[in-house]
């Protein structure tokens, strides 16, 4: 139950977090652990070791994200074993750099399928469960969902248009759903900027090239997964009761303009128009 001295606490609260056991998604889940809640884990392949924190370990229930079959079979073994979800985090997502003009049919719709139908259907088999939940400690029932979406699909996505598409179409389908399931189920995207994981290295290059990419955020860094799972905590808990249908914009500020880049480096004080 929540307590109101301290309204992060989530203990007796059941969360799934797709794709939860490594990356942006191992912090959500450590993050959701430390908070006292119980933290289910899917995906493809079990994590050679599952997130643990607090005194805490996940529960992994095997799932392809893209397979509706396995979204409903996941909350099924949830509910039998925990009877009741109240967060799902929709995390399980990416794409590789792939030029538009060649990519394949079937390279896209493997990415449209992951990182925007994978996230319909897990909120489908979420609905079903969280809409006749009653609540705990007085709270009314219902739950909150929040999906991981990114940059990229509310600015040009050079080199991943699918998956910059499949986000855009995650913002919209996170608002529309906002709607038809109020006042039960609170929905909420994270749209992420660059996140520094543990395979940053393959899109930056080494840890200079990393620092130079946060170089150029007005923040001076990329992001950290503890960031995003912060925001995750935020938006499950109580303290986030009025905020739905929201986009979190969690990229450190965004990117500066390239007309400044351009401006600068003629002069250091170019005019701005």
């Amino acid at each position: 139950m929540t307590s109101a001295a301290n309204p992060l606490d989530l203990t007796g609260r059941v969360v799934l977090v797709t794709g939860g056991g490594k990356g942006i998604g191992k912090a959500i889940t450590e993050r959701f652990l430390t908070a006292g809640a119980d933290v289910v884990v899917c995906s493809r392949s079990e994590p050679e070791e599952l997130p643990s924190a607090g005194g805490r370990t996940a529960v992994y229930h095997p799932a392809d994200v893209r397979d509706p079959d396995t979204a409903f079979a996941t909350v099924a073994f949830i509910e039998e074993r925990f009877g009741r979800l109240d967060v799902l985090v929709n995390n399980a997502g990416g794409a590789p750099f792939t030029d538009a003009a060649t990519a394949s049919p079937r390279f896209s719709k493997a990415i449209i399928e992951l990182n925007l139908l994978g996230p319909l259907y897990f909120a489908q088999a979420a609905h079903r469960l969280m809409v006749s939940q009653a609540g705990l400690d007085g709270a009314p029932g219902g739950g909150s969902i929040v999906n991981i979406s990114s940059v990229s699909g509310v600015r040009p996505s050079p080199g991943t248009a699918a998956y910059g598409a499949a986000k855009a179409g995650m913002n919209s389908l996170t608002k529309t759903l906002a709607v038809e399931w109020a006042p039960k189920i609170r929905m909420n995207s994270i749209i992420v900027g660059l996140v520094r994981t543990e395979q940053a290295h393959l899109h930056y290059g080494d840890d200079e090239g990393i620092a130079a990419v946060g170089a150029t955020i007005p923040l001076g860094r990329m992001a950290e997964p503890d960031d995003v799972a912060d925001a995750c905590l935020f938006l499950a808990s109580p303290m986030a009761g009025y905020v739905s249908g929201a986009e979190i914009l969690l990229h450190g500020g965004g990117e500066m303009p390239a007309y400044l880049r351009a401006a600068n480096s003629e002069s250091d004080h170019a005019p701005v128009n």
